[in-house]
């Protein structure tokens, strides 16, 4: 059995043949009765995997969910246009890193749907709205928004330079306002976070995404329940029993 220990691929995950605790049955459920959710849990907790497993699964790649839940209940795997944007990476203690994140994001968009490259004519919020309306119009499917960790370019000055947090603070404002106007063009929208974004005040403005935070339907959406420990790491946990001389309960 091998571990996917710091893997957040998904389809490396799947194609390397590492352990994968099935959440697909749930993603399902959150794609098919929504559309604009918001998820908070602590770092290092599954997020960046959760939004890995939705990008592959609006990319259509019905491949990597051979013999997962979601293989018998999803009988069309249309391909979307996703926008990911991942936070995770990024130093924003560092002046300007936001703004270069997004203006990188943006551009490539812009260059892979046939836009001129927007920067310093329109805002972060215009161009991206504008790109997710060419994408529908291009390919005839809304498109679909995941953004992870999306109150970190925050969280990292928070209480240490009041200015570039005030900075990232309207960066970022005018970059989710896009989410005001776009509703036609929009598929779904994911954001996670370890913070409410009723806290950050970034949304003002814009129609709230349903916070699943605490909703029991999603309650298990990462992580690892006892339950699942106990089915899909059942010979490991056997093996670890006989090396320490006690039963598998105790184990």
């Amino acid at each position: 059995m091998k571990y996917p220990i710091g893997i957040q691929s998904f389809d490396r995950i799947i194609e390397d043949g590492y352990v994968y605790v099935d959440k697909t049955d749930m993603i399902y459920s959150l794609v098919s009765k929504g559309s604009i959710y918001f998820l908070s849990r602590p770092r290092r907790f599954g997020k960046s995997l959760l939004v890995s497993t939705l990008k592959n699964y609006f990319l259509g790649r019905k491949e990597l969910f051979q013999g997962l839940a979601i293989d018998k209940l999803e009988k069309d795997w249309n391909v979307y246009p996703v926008f990911h944007v991942d936070f995770n990476g990024g130093n924003f203690s560092n002046p300007d890193e936001l703004e270069q994140k997004l203006n990188f994001c943006i551009s490539e968009w812009e260059k892979q749907y046939g836009l001129p490259v927007r920067y310093g004519e329109l805002g972060y919020g215009d161009r991206f709205a504008e790109i997710i309306k060419t994408a529908h119009l291009q390919t005839g499917r809304r498109a679909v928004v995941l953004i992870d960790e999306y109150d970190k370019p925050i969280l990292d000055v928070l209480d240490l330079n009041q200015q570039l947090e005030d900075r990232h603070r309207n960066v970022l404002k005018a970059f989710y306002s896009v989410f005001k106007g776009a509703d036609e063009h929009l598929q779904f929208v994911l954001l996670t976070g370890v913070t409410k974004f009723s806290q950050v005040s970034v949304f003002s403005g814009f129609n709230q995404p349903e916070d699943i935070s605490m909703d029991i339907r999603y309650e298990t959406l990462c992580g690892i329940t006892q339950k699942e420990l106990e089915s899909y790491f059942a010979e490991p946990i056997a093996e670890m029993a006989q090396d320490y001389r006690c039963d598998t309960d105790e184990m």
